[in-house]
């Protein structure tokens, strides 16, 4: 048992960005579940949206987001993620973060749903790898900040409504380690690892989600899950993303037979909406009785392609496809959570002494629909703010016990998590149905019931909250959809799904206080 003054869950961008705040003022303690830099940031290819060329405007980020959160961002929380993102991308550049020039001035790129080329790159396709780097540097240079990499953590440590530290397991030393903090900040990611197809590492499972229901904080909109329409789908390969970018440079969609697609479902063709893409590909495999679909770059210039998008062209290369001359497999794959556990916009859960940043949180800034490149922007902006508002959370007068863990706690059991893998992809996929759905609840509820160790249930918990809200909302909206209803329904469904472990799940208004 030790203390210190803040303790990060998390090594990604959200996470660093509050540890380098939080390490001017105090002693903090970064828990990451791999190596420091394995985490969602690090495979972040698209790059970061933000209104700093001179054909942009900050109005226009915003109306973009909205647009295409399908209704259901707050938009006070999207104000803030635009008007404040272009300083801290200007921070990241005055530390050293090596963004993409054309002479000496940023180069901008295009992707679905943005009304400008507003997307700044770092080596291409390598943008989280570049801002990793960056804050990691920076966090080395503050002495009070202390980093623990294998350390799973299995329990929030919450006592009379306060937040007062975290249990973990040191996976290399398999034992178990309580420590007490004035805040704690979640910044664990999503939980792409819920299903069988997803574009995220394996330490991508769920729990800071799971750990934070299971002590009363509300999670929000989990029915939202994005899927990336194109993952690398070629045998013995790993479902790796093959960047927006690369249909916002021109590449275009085929089936089997060759055929270009995307405009019999969307006038926009390849550039329409995530969402959008991946349904139709989904709809296109099962017409033309395919595995895959195929992403064509060769009309483009080879050199553009080696230069613009190194990291996907030598991982394209290692797996026996050359895409300057071939057609890429692709298919969807789980990749983005838009709900999470819900925040006020400096990052406070509603549980004192608890914060929330980065994909794990639902700040209302996605809606129903991640706008493209706007994640990695939200770490930076929301991570910083949940910092300075640990700051100001007084020390808890620690007096309670906490029982201690055994080390097998953090071995998944890998029969249940395999089965909750099927099940979501089958049943909480792309498109979903009222009876698969009720089956799936009822099925990850025993899953629940039936784990033996906290890590697998933390899995089946987040998967069973993402089948409750897809069953709970009856409509379809942005990345949610239902074939028994199949339209939006704004007089019943424009609000947020909320679940709370005592009160259920619930709605609450767009835009409206959710902490009194």
């Amino acid at each position: 048992m030790h203390e210190t003054d803040f303790i990060v869950i998390g090594s990604g961008i959200a996470g660093l960005r509050a540890a380098v705040e939080l390490g001017r003022a105090g002693s903090v303690l970064i828990l990451t579940k791999d190596e420091l830099t394995e985490s969602s940031t690090k495979y972040a290819q698209g790059g970061v949206a933000v209104a700093l060329s001179d054909d942009d405007e900050i109005a226009l980020h915003f109306e973009d987001t909205l647009r295409a959160g399908a209704g259901l961002c707050d938009p006070e929380a999207v104000r803030v993620l635009v008007q404040e993102g272009p300083q801290y991308v200007r921070e990241l550049m005055e530390w050293g973060c090596r963004f993409d020039r054309v002479g000496d001035r940023l180069e901008f790129g295009k992707e679905a749903a943005h009304s400008r080329r507003r997307i700044v790159h770092a080596q291409g396709d390598a943008t989280g790898r570049e801002i990793v780097r960056t804050l990691l540097e920076r966090v080395r240079e503050l002495p009070r900040v202390r980093i623990l990499p294998h350390a799973f953590a299995l329990r929030l440590l919450v006592r009379e409504g306060q937040c007062e530290g975290v249990q973990y397991v040191d996976m290399r030393a398999r034992t178990s380690h309580t420590v007490h903090a004035r805040a704690v900040i979640l910044a664990t990611g999503g939980a792409g690892h819920i299903y069988a197809q997803t574009t995220n590492p394996d330490v991508v499972t769920g729990e800071g989600m799971a750990m934070a229901y299971e002590v009363g904080a509300l999670l929000a909109d989990m029915e939202f899950v994005q899927f990336h329409p194109t993952a690398l789908h070629q045998e013995g390969a790993p479902r790796f993303l093959l960047s927006e970018a690369l249909r916002g440079e021109g590449g275009v969609l085929r089936n089997r037979f060759g055929e270009r697609f995307m405009l019999r479902y969307h006038e926009q063709a390849e550039l329409a909406p995530r969402d959008v893409v991946a349904r139709a590909i989904v709809s296109e495999l099962h017409r033309t009785q395919a595995e895959c679909v195929y992403l064509d770059l060769t009309h483009l210039p080879a050199n553009v392609l080696r230069e613009r998008f190194p990291r996907i062209y030598e991982t394209c290369w290692r797996y026996g496809l050359d895409m300057t001359r071939e057609w890429i497999p692709v298919s969807p794959a789980a990749h983005y959570f838009m709900g999470g556990v819900r925040t006020d916009l400096e990052g406070w859960t509603g549980i004192a002494g608890l914060f929330a940043a980065g994909e794990v949180s639902c700040t209302g800034v996605h809606g129903a629909n991640r706008l493209a490149s706007n994640s990695l922007l939200e770490g930076l902006v929301f991570g910083a703010r949940a910092a300075r508002r640990a700051l100001s959370t007084p020390s808890p007068s620690i007096s309670a016990t906490w029982p201690g863990l055994s080390p097998e706690e953090a071995l998944i059991d890998q029969v249940i998590a395999e089965r909750i893998r099927t099940l979501m992809w089958d049943a909480v996929g792309l498109i979903r149905h009222g009876d698969a759905l009720r089956l799936a609840v009822d099925e990850l509820e025993k899953l629940r019931a039936a784990a033996s160790t906290l890590a697998t249930r933390h899995m089946a918990t987040v998967a069973w909250l993402v089948a409750r809200a897809a069953l709970f909302r009856e409509e379809s909206r942005g990345a949610h959809f239902r074939t028994d209803f199949p339209i939006p329904d704004d007089a019943r469904w424009r609000c947020h799904s909320l679940q709370h472990c005592e009160r259920g799940i619930f709605t609450h208004p767009i835009g409206t206080e959710v902490f009194s």
